[in-house]
């Protein structure tokens, strides 16, 4: 277990970022890390109880924060969160693309069902297509900004377990670095991390349904343990802030080595 007790440094003062998946797991600490480093935070969930909380803990410790509700597999949500960003605060400066959804029925190719194709492709791909889009016509109304999905370590290799979740990583990649390419003249740096075993509910969803799968992820893994959804939220923070401004194109690992 690590101990992740870095002081903010305002890292983010004076952006508007927008955080997908906020309600729990990465994006819940993204969400209380991204509002310490300064910046004001609108956060988007399915379940919007678990963010108005969020929302009151950052607002109590002095940060700027709001919630909107958001459906991922809804295209009309998605651009609506965004139009959101935009009455609230008038510009959009950074975007932490972070929902996701674990294959339902874990198993083999054979196995995967043409609902969890479905799913998949319309929460793991469509909804950040469809985000990033929206996304970047409000920063190119400004000055640019930065752009973070999250994918996966079993975008980058076969994924036997989680094939349809494997595969819309592997196309979330893709359209990452194509849009780093194409919105670069916009002043827009898009990125991609790819998280190994993190702590968060999704894993504990899938050690449910095939135990095990913790202990071979921390024997896979040379640092031999699970990431904190903190650490995670660093790396994005970090991407998002100027102190990146180079960076643009990059699927980065997060996975304690076990990609090695």
């Amino acid at each position: 277990m690590t101990t992740n007790t870095n002081a903010p440094i305002g890292l983010l003062t004076g952006k508007v970022v927008f955080i997908t998946g906020a309600s729990r797991g990465i994006g819940a600490a993204a969400a209380r890390l991204f509002a310490a480093e300064g910046a004001a935070v609108v956060l988007a969930s399915r379940g919007i109880e678990a963010l108005e909380k969020l929302v009151g803990e950052i607002r109590a410790d002095g940060g700027v924060a709001d919630a909107v509700q958001i459906d991922l597999a809804d295209r009309a949500s998605v651009r609506a969160a965004v139009a959101r960003v935009e009455e609230l605060h008038g510009r959009l400066d950074g975007a932490f693309n972070n929902g996701a959804a674990i294959q339902t029925a874990p198993g083999p190719l054979d196995t995967t069902t043409d609902e969890d194709i479905e799913e998949q492709f319309a929460v793991n791909f469509r909804a950040h297509w469809t985000a990033m889009n929206a996304e970047a016509a409000l920063m190119r109304q400004g000055s640019g900004g930065a752009i973070v999905n999250t994918s996966s370590i079993g975008s980058r290799r076969a994924n036997p377990a989680l094939p349809a979740y494997g595969a819309m990583k592997r196309a979330l990649n893709s359209i990452t670095e194509t849009a780093a390419v194409t919105w670069a003249p916009h002043g827009i740096r898009v990125n991609g991390i790819t998280p190994g075993g993190t702590a968060t509910e999704m894993i504990d969803t899938w050690e449910a349904t095939t135990p095990g799968v913790v202990d071979r992820i921390m024997a896979s893994t040379p640092l031999g343990r699970m990431a904190e959804p903190r650490e995670i939220a660093e790396l994005a923070a970090w991407l998002l802030s100027d102190r990146a401004s180079i960076v643009t194109g990059a699927i980065i690992p997060a996975d304690g080595g076990a990609g090695a």
